[in-house]
């Protein structure tokens, strides 16, 4: 474990102004798309199995079995909660057609989730997340990882992750008010106008995809916002706005890697519902075993997608400091122009 993982990576030495000095010095990664991402994720777990596994079964999965379960989750109020989104989707002009209602049990199951697990997503999850990154800032630099040290740093970081997790969660929760507030006013535009609920489904669905859009970007930014809390020495707002800047020419990679990690977690958590909490062979022994593998699987997900994170900071990191340089460097040859021309 002591060579640093990735083959192409640069033999120059970068540090961050901003890395902290208990943090390892990571060479420079090179830009890379999303499969040589994954391919980078999946040599950096290979490295280092054991710390990472230990991670997955300390930290993720208990978060996973609480998401997956809903076991602390009452169901009358995600039903409650998705009648009156039904009403308001009817009342603003839509049809109420099976997928309506679907989509509104879901968004009403995942707010309720969302609200009942945090507790679990501001420690466990949180916590996971920063030791994925470090370990991974660790592997980099050819360092062994030790839970102490871990342990030592994250007394250190711990206001300003956590202060990162919550502005991500105003984010996001600011986000999906937007697109509510938005697609309630498209909606009762065309009403007014008197267009049938038929022909008010297409600007639904077209506010539906230029959400999705920007909720991508959003999540993004945000997962990205996250590493940079724990390896660097910046918080909050700030760590956003770091985020939005690092993410510069690297978008697509981030939105191909936002859409697996999407797809399979919704992959598992659909056979969750349907092998788990639906089906069941005989005296339902099948959930005793079809149960902690898919949480399992959904974990492994989970603990790939920090790490896909955590690897595309040091890449969007390496691109854009190669942006500034280039930008230097076309500075001085338009001074070494400029100055040939006056002595002309």
């Amino acid at each position: 474990m002591g060579q640093l993982i990735g083959a192409q990576s640069s033999p120059r030495s970068i540090r961050s102004a901003h890395l902290r000095p208990e943090l390892p010095e990571v060479d420079a990664v090179p830009p890379m798309n999303a499969l040589e991402i994954l391919r980078e994720t999946v040599r950096i777990l290979r490295a280092d199995p054991s710390s990472f596994m230990t991670i997955l079964a300390l930290l993720v999965f208990p978060v996973s079995i609480a998401l997956l379960s809903n076991a602390f989750i009452d169901a009358s109020i995600v039903g409650a909660l998705a009648r009156r989104l039904i009403l308001l989707a009817v009342a603003s002009g839509l049809p109420l057609t099976h997928f309506l209602k679907q989509l509104c049990y879901h968004l009403a199951g995942t707010v309720v989730s969302s609200i009942v697990c945090f507790p679990l997503l501001l420690t466990f999850l949180l916590v996971a997340k920063a030791s994925i990154a470090y370990s991974v800032a660790c592997i980099y630099a050819g360092k062994r990882v030790v839970a102490a040290e871990f342990i030592t740093m994250a007394r250190r970081i711990a206001g300003r992750v956590v202060t990162t997790y919550l502005w991500v969660c105003v984010t996001i929760s600011s986000c999906l008010a937007v697109f509510l507030v938005l697609l309630v006013a498209v909606c009762n535009a065309f009403a007014v106008l008197m267009y049938p609920p038929q022909i008010i489904v297409y600007p639904a669905l077209l506010t539906v995809l230029v959400f999705s859009m920007v909720y991508a970007h959003t999540i993004i930014i945000c997962n990205l916002a996250g590493v940079i809390s724990v390896l660097e020495d910046v918080s909050g707002l700030m760590a956003l706005l770091r985020s939005v800047r690092l993410i510069r020419g690297q978008t697509q990679a981030g939105l191909l890697i936002f859409l697996g990690s999407t797809i399979g977690m919704a992959f598992v958590e659909g056979l969750f519902e349907h092998r788990v909490k639906t089906l069941s062979y005989g005296d339902g022994s099948s959930r005793l075993w079809e149960g902690p593998l898919l949480v399992l699987m959904y974990s492994f997900v989970v603990l790939v997608d920090s790490m896909m994170s955590a690897v595309f900071y040091f890449t969007c990191r390496s691109f854009s400091m190669e942006m500034i340089t280039a930008d230097d460097s076309m500075e001085e040859q338009e001074m070494i122009a400029s100055k040939l021309e006056d002595v002309s």
